[in-house]
């Protein structure tokens, strides 16, 4: 298998574990950084969807850039026949735009596993090439999916 070599900084996964055990923050967004992997920006627990795609979509010069983003979702969960509840579910975005240049997608698209196997616990795994892809609503709708009524 062939690794990209990027590793990731220690604050990705302290950020990682204020994220999902101690519910410190909404999301976090990371970049690659001199052949590390790093957090750019946390998102404080009142912020929207809204706030976590701009933080998301970053500009490269003219080009779109890429980006990971890790968010922690709450959603109304309904099953048959019993009160609704709300459900908690982590989930890990690579970000990865078709306008983006094509050396920034190699790299993402291949340290994507880095991230994947350090953040034990993750619920979901969503790649998006295009924002209809990382629109809120597309987003829960994989993350229902896997609900059980």
């Amino acid at each position: 298998m062939a690794m990209s070599g990027v590793k990731l900084t220690e604050s990705c996964m302290s950020t990682y574990n204020d994220i999902q055990k101690s519910k410190k923050h909404r999301y976090a967004i990371f970049m690659i950084k001199d052949g590390q992997i790093d957090v750019e920006k946390v998102g404080d627990r009142n912020n929207s969807f809204e706030d976590y795609l701009s933080d998301l979509h970053q500009k490269d010069g003219e080009a779109e850039d890429c980006r990971y983003g890790l968010y922690d979702y709450e959603y109304k969960y309904n099953p048959d026949g019993a009160e609704s509840t709300f459900k908690s579910k982590i989930f890990l975005m690579s970000w990865c735009p078709d306008s983006s240049r094509i050396k920034k997608k190699m790299l993402y698209s291949s340290s994507f596993d880095t991230l994947k196997r350090a953040f034990v616990g993750v619920h979901k795994v969503i790649q998006a090439n295009d924002k209809s892809e990382c629109a809120q609503d597309a987003v829960e709708e994989i993350l229902r999916s896997t609900d059980r009524n």
